[in-house]
């Protein structure tokens, strides 16, 4: 890597990485802990917040200095963080339903699936008390067929009416206590993993890895006899950006193969001496160039 670019990331690099990795550690559990209290709210109004919040957590994650994608990062974050909201909801009722709700012992009076065909429809029972009264709240829910019209259950019933009632066995939060927690845990992973990866230690290891990239270049040239030059692999490059017809998503995708003695950085700048950008994330062996990118390479 040229000087100019390890000044590019140096400057990108907060001075204090482990004070902005614990502040962006707490920022996301606080987005966890209140996306989780106005999920009552629908759909409507949460879908904007997620997506406001990924987009604030690009910039304080790049400010860590990583190599790696700062938007796919922040995107992995986004995900876990609503796995852990939900799965913290649905604990919440498994919960509530145990501290208020009653023990009855209930009828099966009416099963109605789902639409369509097919064992992957879910059943919706309605419940009745010996008196023939109903059980107040909505329908219970459960997987294909598991109960039959006339079957007694003992199940937990919601006084106020607002959940659905739940057999002994399946009313237990266990399962989505420990899916919220993992999926928070992995949030927070991700934070302290591109806290690594921005580290002097992992560029040291990255450099390392390059200069070992560097001897498989040599040996894969003497391999296939590939005895161009980089000036000639630049060139080939130009050729590549300028005819190369671009892909349904307005990419233009080469092979780094083809260029052994060109870094993804050098390529970057000559892509951005045509008017383009390299794309840094989601590239899956192939250097990829367009006007406007996610996450620009930066230019050796």
């Amino acid at each position: 890597m040229s000087a100019h670019t390890e000044g590019e990331t140096r400057d990108r690099r907060t001075r204090h990485p482990i004070a902005l990795a614990i502040g962006i550690g707490c920022y996301v559990l606080a987005v966890i802990v209140g996306m989780y209290l106005l999920n009552d709210f629908g759909s409507i109004l949460m879908a904007p917040l997620w997506i406001a919040h990924g987009v604030m957590l690009i910039v304080p994650i790049r400010r860590l200095g990583a190599r790696v994608s700062s938007a796919g990062a922040a995107l992995f974050i986004v995900i876990a963080s609503l796995f852990a909201a939900y799965g913290a909801n649905l604990a919440h009722d498994d919960l509530t339903l145990q501290l208020r709700g009653e023990t009855v012992t209930a009828t099966v009076a009416k099963e109605r699936l789902d639409p369509g065909q097919g064992k992957g429809r879910r059943s919706h029972y309605v419940l009745e008390r010996q008196d023939g009264t109903r059980i107040p709240g909505p329908e219970m829910v459960t997987g294909f067929k598991e109960y039959e019209v006339g079957q007694v259950l003992t199940v937990l019933a919601d006084p106020q009416g607002k959940l659905e009632p739940q057999t002994l066995g399946e009313a237990d939060a266990t399962d989505e206590l420990l899916s919220s927690g993992g999926a928070a845990l992995a949030a927070l992973g991700c934070v302290a993993w591109m806290t690594w990866r921005g580290s002097d230690t992992a560029k040291q290891r990255d450099e390392a890895k390059r200069k070992t990239s560097s001897r498989t270049q040599k040996a894969y040239k003497a391999v296939t006899r590939n005895h161009t030059t980089q000036d000639e692999q630049e060139e080939k490059l130009r050729e590549a950006l300028r005819t190369f017809p671009a892909d349904r998503r307005g990419y233009i995708k080469v092979h780094p193969e083809d260029f052994p003695d060109v870094s993804q950085q050098r390529a970057s700048r000559i892509a951005w001496e045509l008017g383009l950008r390299a794309e840094a994330a989601g590239n899956r062996g192939s250097w990829r160039f367009r006007e406007t990118v996610v996450e620009e390479v930066p230019h050796d």
